[in-house]
């Protein structure tokens, strides 16, 4: 079937997508604002001792439970002061005709999320407070190397333990998409378990795809918003790029850079708490009310770093576009998925140069399209449909 560039694939953003991605700009600074506030808060106060102390009744002086504990208030806290951005947000996403899914659904989601989120933070918490404890000089070191482990063991379990907590998942019935798709990855030197779909309709009217999972873990998902709203040669082009993800081993490239900020960061972290130590602000590294501070410390990095991460990331996406073009028959269904999930996903095609630099991990969808087109050129002689 020919593939024409999508009619309403203008050069410029609609004021509705500019002005959904600035609000969910803010949002995202708002949220980060909050957070940071409330950990400083905890610290120059002392209520972090307060809660520290608080923790330990609970938990009858027993330090293990009592870690889990302050923990426990910890989040609690946290996400009772940010529920209100956290509605918004999904009211945004209502609001703008995005979201499919009700109010009940939603705060069932939130509850999920919270307590996933309290048993995954409360085994790596309880892990690094139990290193810290069995070798206070070199627990940033081993600490590194237990949690680059569970990083490689999360991104193996999450498609077959985290993702259906949240999304239901079936085995694709398009035989003859499937056989497609699979051969695509046969094409590009990775096995996959299976090809899903996955019912992201029941949340939301965005469409996406992902390879997910390690080894054994290792299949292909596809919303059903995007089964049904794309011909066979889109959803293949929207693979082939996840796939360029493979083929240029971007995982295991992401996993070293994932060390080497993960390293400097447990660096900085055994650098505050001696610093906080010293300065008598804790008795000893051990005391979890020094928590808040550990947060900060990794917060404010992730801020400095995020830019250069974005960047490196960034350019993984347009390796990973490149192989999609030289895997495909042709370019344009490329070209139209991309345009069709720029006005799906009300994503912005031309952001100011600044937000893509501060805040995008991709090239901006314009950027993407005119990449698509400049290869075309110099390996066809054929005009695009």
């Amino acid at each position: 079937m020919p593939f024409a560039e999508s009619p309403t694939s203008p050069a410029d953003d609609s004021p509705e997508a500019r002005r959904y991605n600035k609000i969910r700009r803010w949002l995202g600074v708002a949220d980060f604002a909050v957070g940071s506030a409330f950990l400083i808060l905890l610290l120059l106060t002392g209520w972090t001792d307060w809660l520290r102390d608080l923790a330990l009744r609970r938990a009858f002086q027993n330090y293990t439970l009592a870690v889990f504990v302050y923990l426990f208030f910890l989040l609690l806290i946290s996400k009772a002061l940010g529920f209100g951005l956290d509605y918004y947000g999904f009211q945004l996403e209502r609001k703008f005709q995005l979201a499919t899914q009700r109010v009940r659904s939603w705060l069932w989601d939130e509850i999920k999320g919270f307590l996933v989120g309290l048993v995954l933070a409360g085994i790596v918490v309880e892990l690094l407070y139990f290193i810290i404890r069995q070798s206070p000089q070199h627990w940033w070191l081993i600490t590194w190397i237990v949690f680059l482990a569970l990083f490689v063991l999360m991104a193996q379990l999450a498609p077959v333990v985290l993702f259906p907590i949240f999304y239901k998942f079936e085995p694709l019935e398009n035989e003859d998409l499937r056989r497609r798709l699979v051969l695509l990855s046969e094409h590009a030197g990775t096995r996959v378990r299976g090809v899903y779909r996955w019912k992201l309709s029941e949340k939301s009217k965005k469409a996406n795809a992902a390879l997910t999972g390690l080894g054994n873990t290792r299949r292909i998902i596809l919303a059903d918003t995007l089964l049904d709203n794309y011909a066979p040669e889109e959803i293949e082009a929207v693979l082939a790029h996840e796939l360029g993800h493979h083929v240029h081993r971007h995982i295991l490239k992401s996993i070293f850079v994932q060390a080497g900020t993960t390293l400097l960061g447990f660096w900085a972290a055994n650098w505050v708490l001696h610093y906080a130590v010293d300065h008598h602000m804790f008795e000893e590294l051990s005391d979890f009310a020094n928590l808040p501070l550990l947060a900060i410390t990794v917060t404010a990095l992730s801020l400095l770093l995020m830019p250069a991460l974005n960047a490196y990331s960034r350019f993984n996406e347009r390796q990973a576009d490149r192989y999609a073009f030289e895997s495909i028959a042709s370019v344009e269904p490329f070209i139209s998925s991309m345009n069709k999930l720029a006005q799906q996903n009300l994503a912005e095609r031309t952001p100011s140069k600044w937000v893509e630099i501060l805040f995008h991990s991709h090239p901006a969808i314009s950027k993407r399209v005119a990449a698509a087109e400049a290869w075309n050129r110099a390996h066809s002689t054929e005009p695009l449909a």
